[in-house]
């Protein structure tokens, strides 16, 4: 880990410190760095403290990249600050008391903006206790909720579909569980109805919506609303202080939608970033006025509960006709047959382009193109269907947080034409 972070500074050119905290008190310090005791031990007259401005930028994330290179996303103390009181309306955690403390496990990247704000700065402001993961593994993941018995989880939709599919996790882990959140890419109502069956009415499964550039949360289901409308596959309502609206992609003049209708995500709000680190011109073609571009396709619906689709760089374009991957994704999941899947457009002669698969299959399980294509048929329209193909892998790439990484996919068929 060291050596990544003294690689990362002399990337920057910059003379950054380095600092390392010791699990042992016989274990030496690195070579370059500051041992995290010195900091501490340090004693600091107020007069020479120079205490940050609220608008001072406090960390600088990268954004995920999925569909091109990253970019320093410059938040501020402000923004976070924001974010977390923001989360904190929903009254997720149970507060802390002489005798009980909520455990949080940490079992997402705490580089990654969901990491960082929801099970890292959220959790220690409210004095909860953060079981933190090295990374995820099924058996350590288990044993977390078998020890802990945590009864709120921070979660992405892989480790919710291994939730569904697995058999290691037993009934009693789900006896403590209250509520799940579900952030960082659409989990859609199928997948959710097959945890809620799994886990228990009793425990509310909650959606949120978020972006590196928002803190990252820009919307979450309640708790109540959810109860009251027992609604599927929604990320909620916007956070206090956060305005939301869903634009028309091909009006210039940014036409406002109506329900239903499927367009622009665009969000303002204090979490709101201050910018990409040294991009100016790609910062304002971003965010106008305040008015943040997320660049996601949405729709909300008659009682105003936000549905995500997919990236809009992510549709595929058949005969100009819209198709949107996360939906064939989750379809082709649901087939007894398949462990998890992805889906990109790859070029077609005469459509333009066409939808390609790439799906694991269970253990033991055989996937025919052909078949597979006949379980979608009455399930979607004729331009949805597999007509890119279907290619049977080990593994789908995909970042920290759990996104598919299609880049990929599109560059292993551009060259090999897998």
């Amino acid at each position: 880990m060291f050596q990544v972070a003294s690689d990362a500074t002399k990337l920057s050119k910059k003379n950054i410190p380095i600092i390392t905290i010791k699990t042992q008190v016989s274990e030496s310090t690195e070579r370059g760095s500051i041992n995290f005791t010195e900091l501490t031990d340090i004693k600091y007259d107020n007069d020479d403290f120079i205490f940050p401005k609220i608008d001072d930028i406090a960390v600088m994330p990268y954004s995920s990249g999925t569909t091109g290179l990253p970019k320093g996303v410059e938040l501020t103390h402000r923004n976070l600050v924001s974010n977390i009181t923001q989360i904190s309306n929903f009254n997720l955690h149970i507060p802390t008391t002489e005798t009980y403390q909520e455990a949080i496990p940490a079992v997402l990247p705490m580089f990654h903006i969901y990491g960082h704000t929801n099970l890292t700065l959220y959790p220690l402001h409210f004095g909860m206790k953060i079981v933190t993961l090295p990374k995820f593994t099924p058996e350590l993941f288990t044993s977390v909720l078998e020890e802990h018995n945590p009864g709120l989880l921070f979660i992405v939709p892989p480790i919710v579909n291994f939730m569904n599919t697995t058999n290691m996790i037993k009934k009693e882990c789900y006896k403590s569980l209250r509520s799940v959140f579900c952030g960082a890419a659409p989990l859609g109502p199928l997948d959710e109805a097959k945890f809620v069956e799994k886990a228990g009415k009793d425990v509310n499964m909650l959606q949120g919506y978020g972006l590196t550039e928002t803190s990252p949360v820009v919307s979450t289901l309640s708790i109540e609303r959810k109860k009251e409308f027992n609604v599927m596959g929604s990320v909620g309502d916007p956070v206090p202080n956060t305005l939301v609206k869903i634009v028309s992609p091909d009006d210039p003049t940014g036409k406002l939608l109506k329900p239903k209708e499927k367009g622009e995500l665009l969000v303002k709000g204090p979490q709101v970033m201050k910018g990409y680190h040294n991009k100016p011109e790609e910062t304002a073609n971003m965010v106008d006025d305040g008015w943040l571009r997320t660049g996601d396709l949405a729709y909300y619906d008659e009682n105003n509960f936000i549905f995500v689709t997919d990236r809009m760089k992510e549709l595929i374009k058949v005969k100009g006709f819209q198709v949107a991957p996360a939906e064939l994704e989750e379809l082709i999941r649901d087939h007894p047959q398949v462990e998890d899947a992805a889906v990109i457009g790859i070029p077609h002669e005469n459509y333009g382009e066409v939808p390609r698969a790439y799906v694991i299959p269970k253990k033991g399980a055989k996937i025919d193109a052909e078949k597979l294509n006949e379980y979608l048929t009455p399930k979607v329209t004729s331009y949805k269907l597999l007509r890119g193909g279907v290619s049977v892998v080990d593994s789908i790439p995909k970042n920290a947080a759990g996104k598919i990484l299609r880049r990929n996919l599109k560059k292993l068929y551009e060259e090999l034409k897998i």
